[in-house]
């Protein structure tokens, strides 16, 4: 059995909108002008952009809090990386290495200086006079 769907019967759902800080305190600005000097009414800029007075009234609470002001130049997404913390650890990184390093070369120092003293008193000895007879 074959059902056959028209354009009419299907019901398309709207999704949530979402607006940027910028174009919610642009709106704002617009309507407070709007007030001002009577020209255009703001239910005509409510219908022009497809907006309602309950999120007009949720917008200007949001911008007395202060929460506009923080996000209008924010962009979405993940945030970007720090370059100075990335340099900071390849540094630190360097420094470890190289304290490392620094670390093998004192004992091989000290290693050599034993060696040198021990080739030291090696030479002394058979420098010196011997007693014995051949």
């Amino acid at each position: 059995m074959m059902v056959v769907v028209s354009d009419e019967d299907v019901e398309v759902r709207r999704g949530k909108r979402s607006w940027p800080a910028q174009y919610k305190l642009q709106i704002l600005a617009e309507i407070e002008a709007a007030k001002e000097s009577g020209e255009i009414s703001v239910a005509e800029i409510c219908r022009r952009e497809g907006l309602y007075s309950s999120l007009i009234s949720e917008w200007r609470s949001q911008r007395d809090q202060g929460a506009l002001a923080g996000l209008s130049d924010n962009k979405r997404g993940r945030p970007k990386k720090d370059p100075t913390k990335a340099e900071l650890a390849r540094l630190r990184a360097d420094n470890e290495r190289l304290r490392d390093e620094l670390g093998t070369a004192n004992e091989l120092i000290e290693a050599q200086g034993k060696v040198s003293a021990l080739l030291q008193a090696m030479s002394r000895k058979s420098a010196e006079p011997s007693n014995e007879k051949r």
